[in-house]
């Protein structure tokens, strides 16, 4: 299951892991969550990344691993509102963008808020 909405790894003591531990106590296998406030550009960027990847990856935590480093290595971008991912692909417009200039979600704060709880295979 993937949560990709902010601080969907966050818990309390009711809730362990917040809505992934949930998740996962009733079943589910794996869920990928945040744990705290995300950009949703950079979302967009780590998402595309972690599904193109799960094709190629031996696990689940491969692919995310292939996507955060993607996104360290400054692989997935924003030129004038077209988000491209690795390898140059065009993943999508973000007309509001079209202005902003250029973005680089090399920091960590992009994606290293992103983690798998349960089965990592």
């Amino acid at each position: 299951m993937i949560l990709s909405a902010c601080a969907t790894a966050l818990g309390d003591a009711s809730a362990e892991y917040g809505f992934a531990g949930l998740a996962v106590g009733v079943g589910v296998r794996t869920a990928l969550a945040s744990l705290w406030s995300i950009s949703d550009e950079g979302t967009l960027g780590l998402m595309a990344e972690f599904y193109g990847a799960l094709g190629s990856a031996h696990s689940r935590s491969g692919a995310l691993r292939q996507a955060q480093l993607a996104m360290l290595q400054g692989q997935v971008s924003i030129v004038a509102g077209t988000l491209y991912g690795s390898d140059g692909q065009e993943i999508g417009y973000l007309s509001d963008l079209n202005v902003s200039g250029s973005w680089d979600f090399s920091h960590p704060a992009y994606w290293s808020g992103f983690s798998l709880i349960g089965n990592p295979w």
